[in-house]
């Protein structure tokens, strides 16, 4: 198709095929041919549930909204036959993973096929190209399109993003010339920060498949498990000097965990889309990129339950048409592409149906029997002091259909105390034994030492929970069908002052409400005991006397406060404790905090999102963001604390007015790489420590791969913690996994009470490192303050709001924000 031509069905769809003319076509809806403009997400609405009115092979599903709320549509598309029995055929085909499926008789069962696009909004080619698939499966004729649908269901899910697609499809309209601009330097490809490759909340949502923590993701996780399906496509983009990728990926960089035969399933299936793309003469690679390590990914995820995950990459127009090295590359030749890979994933899928249904099968039946022989029955996690974190994790595990109990009383395990309510027990002996391996091992030994995505996600460590495995299920009560978060209550009759610990993980959500409705509160810097009740460092004092509510309306609200945040706050009715009394030096008031984060150019939006994002839905903390186009004209003297994500620098206007903000009692927060930005910049002072491997005996070949063995592309490390520091309040142990995905070594302070984290001898918990950075880990600190003039600077060399699931250091922001004027 030459490059200024207008798109037109002909060059989409396969040749010899007729097309049912009362279906509409996507032009006939949208106003224009697939490729002439980029589908917004609301017109790409419009058109499915035209489709689905328009024909018996398809039925629509809504199954949520996003944070903006546009709908999560999914499509079942299948013969009207199929339709007519899809409940039964549902459950037929999940009986595969149980043991009443031992007998089905595979002969006669549909294959499943979910088939997902652009879930990162700016490669969009992909959600273009479900518009083809969709009008092609609904208007297709012919034997051909007959026996596939007889023997396939198939679950379309026309876009995992659709905030981001929204986002970056506005971009590239607005800025498409009427003659097109092939020049890579135009505007319209190079879109304004954040980009639209992140949901609402700035999120990677392509990592999320496992944590499950975003509403697109907790809608498609659903249907996964929903259906089991057999096959799931990934539909995305990468450079436009690329061409256009399948999997398998690089065969060293597979979890141990998937099986074999996944593998070579996807490489049969792959001399389907060989086929399909030498007949178009379209360029390909496979095997020689990406993994299928982190089964957080929408193409690992399915490996680690019993199906095959796919990765298509198409080389992007990232707009409407640029130049490549392959030449000029346009926006309909990558969703033809996109187009044609849907097309062969479903031929494979219908020849190869009953080998994939039988693998299927094995896998749970292999699964049931490793299950059987292992001699650990069960986990157990929890958390005596933080119920709401525990059931966090549960909740995570009812989303993956991996049953759950109770504990049938306290109990004591390896020494750690496990308490009724705050944990939880996990049998292994259940359908999704690997699934729970993955969420539960720890692993430090790799046949590769190169990730495409981080090397260990423990959740157990991610949320700083106490875990052990069972040798029986002796200590487990009932199954748990409903999972009920903790409840929280007012309790006690005292006039005093109120009291509530901080060590459940909504106690930063409360206080930050009960200083929003102006009452006073102060925080305990040392334990105190009273009413035979043992307060830890970081105990909430709300006194009675002199606030802007009356005892009786401080009841009332502390009541609802204690049930929007999960936790119970207490009433005493004396100030006289046995350690530090009520009315102590050692109490110290809390100011309210008004909180800003510096975003924009410059600044990593995945960890602005994380942030925004457990201000905004975790804590109900506004949180004002700063864009660095326009900091010059702004006023920072109406905020406490400024935050700032990863960045390596800043302009040098900006950097002098934080400086002078901070000299004048403004607190900055700087995170991973903002920390040398800090120090170079005279914020701060750290010694880092100097990094650097020998490379002279590394070939140029091997280049690559020595340098990227000494990445931290994400890894669980131990350090020990000064219990008694704020920047520590809220926990109660004496160690603390940190997540770490960046090589920024800090040495200690001279002085040891300013080194109040500090990582262990031997940090390594799980993932990978390399000897090197081993090394250069040990003893150092991950955290490091310091007073400048009237105000604060607080560092963290690593990331402690990771993808919203590392709920374990959450609190270390938390208490930097509402505890930095006690360091």
């Amino acid at each position: 198709m030459n490059a200024q031509e207008k798109p037109s069905l002909s060059y989409y769809l396969p040749k010899d095929v007729t097309y049912n003319k009362t279906i509409p076509t996507p032009e006939s809806v949208l106003g224009h041919e697939v490729g002439k403009w980029h589908v917004t997400h609301d017109k790409l609405v419009m058109y499915m549930k035209t489709l689905a009115a328009s024909s018996d092979r398809i039925t629509i599903e809504d199954r949520g909204k996003t944070f903006e709320d546009r709908p999560l549509l999914l499509l079942t598309v299948t013969s009207p036959e199929n339709h007519q029995n899809i409940e039964r055929i549902r459950q037929e085909h999940v009986s595969l993973t149980e043991t009443s499926g031992a007998n089905a008789q595979i002969s006669n069962m549909p294959i499943v096929v979910y088939q997902g696009f652009s879930i990162h909004g700016n490669e969009a080619s992909g959600s273009n190209a479900a518009l083809l698939l969709a009008y092609y499966l609904a208007a297709a004729e012919g034997t051909q399109i007959d026996a596939l649908l007889k023997n396939t269901v198939i679950l379309l899910d026309p876009c995992f993003n659709p905030d981001g697609l929204q986002r970056f499809a506005s971009w590239v309209n607005v800025h498409k010339s009427k003659h097109l601009i092939s020049d890579p330097q135009d505007r319209e490809f190079d879109e304004a920060w954040p980009r639209g490759r992140t949901n609402h909340y700035w999120f990677d949502m392509n990592r999320d498949w496992l944590p499950v923590q975003l509403p697109e993701s907790r809608a498609r996780i659903k249907t996964f498990h929903n259906w089991m399906p057999n096959i799931l496509t990934d539909h995305h983009e990468m450079g436009s000097n690329s061409t256009f990728f399948f999997q398998p990926g690089i065969p060293s960089r597979t979890h141990p965990l998937t099986p074999q035969m996944n593998q070579d399933l996807t490489k049969e299936i792959a001399t389907y889309h060989a086929k399909a793309f030498d007949k178009i003469g379209s360029l390909y690679y496979t095997e020689e990129s990406f993994d299928d390590f982190y089964y957080g990914k929408g193409s690992t995820f399915p490996d680690i339950n019993g199906s095959i995950g796919i990765l298509f990459e198409q080389g992007s127009a990232r707009g409407h048409i640029q130049e490549s090295e392959n030449g000029l590359v346009t926006f309909p030749f990558a969703i033809r592409n996109q187009f044609t890979a849907s097309l062969s994933t479903l031929e494979a899928a219908k020849n190869m149906r009953t080998t994939i249904l039988r693998y299927q099968r094995q896998f749970y039946e292999n699964a049931r029997k490793e299950a059987s022989r292992t001699t650990a029955k069960a986990y157990i996690f929890g958390d005596e002091k933080d119920a709401a974190k525990a059931y966090h994790l549960a909740e995570i595990l009812k989303r993956h259909n991996i049953a759950i109990h109770e504990i049938q009383n306290d109990v004591t395990v390896n020494g750690t105390k496990y308490k009724k309510g705050a944990s939880y027990v996990v049998p292994r002996n259940q359908r999704q034994h690997r699934l729970i391996n993955a969420i539960f091992e720890k692993r430090t030994k790799f046949q590769d030492s190169l990730f495409y995505d981080i090397s260990a996600w423990t959740f157990p460590l991610a949320f700083n929970l106490s875990y052990d495995s069972l040798s029986s299920l002796s200590n487990a009560g009932s199954e748990i069908d409903d999972l009920k978060a903790p409840s929280g209550n007012l309790n006690g009759n005292g006039q005093y002052a109120f009291l509530f610990e901080w060590n459940e993980y909504y106690s930063p959500k409360a206080l930050a409400k009960i200083r929003a409705k102006g009452l006073r509160a102060k925080v305990a810097m040392k334990p105190f005991t009273l009413e035979d009740v043992a307060y830890d460092y970081g105990t909430i004092m709300v006194p009675v006397q002199n606030q802007v509510l009356n005892l009786q309306e401080m009841r009332t609200f502390l009541r609802s406060v204690a049930k929007e945040s999960h936790l119970n706050i207490t009433a005493v009715s004396s100030g006289l404790t046995e350690g530090i009394d009520l009315g102590s030096n050692n109490f110290e008031a809390i100011i309210q905090p008004k909180v800003a984060m510096v975003i924009g150019d410059g600044i990593t939006s995945y960890d602005a999102g994380e942030i925004w994002h457990l201000f905004d839905q975790r804590y109900e903390i506004p949180l004002t963001k700063l864009d660095t186009r326009n900091f010059g004209r702004m006023n920072l003297s109406k905020y406490t604390h400024i935050i700032l994500p990863n960045t390596y620098s800043l302009p040098k206007d900006i950097t002098n007015k934080l400086k002078n903000w901070v000299k004048n009692g403004g607190t900055i927060i700087g995170y991973r790489n903002a920390v040398r930005y800090l120090s170079q910049n005279n914020f701060i002072k750290l010694d880092f420590k100097k990094t650097g491997v020998d490379a002279k005996n590394v070939s140029f070949e091997q280049r690559q791969d020595h340098n990227g063995a000494q990445v931290i592309g994400g890894a669980i490390f131990n350090t020990k913690i000064d219990r008694s520091h704020p920047i520590n309040f809220g926990y109660i142990k004496d160690e603390l996994p940190m997540f770490r995905n960046t090589t920024v070594f800090v040495n200690p302070n001279e002085k040891s009470y300013n080194n109040p984290i500090q990582y262990t001898d031997a940090p390594l918990l799980s993932g990978y490192v390399s000897e090197e950075n081993l090394e250069h880990l040990k003893n150092s600190v991950p955290f490091q303050t310091v007073r400048r003039g009237r105000g604060r600077v607080i560092t963290f060399t690593d990331n402690t709001n990771f993808r919203a699931f590392w709920y374990g250091t959450n609190k270390l922001l938390m208490n930097a924000i509402f505890f930095s004027r006690m360091m």
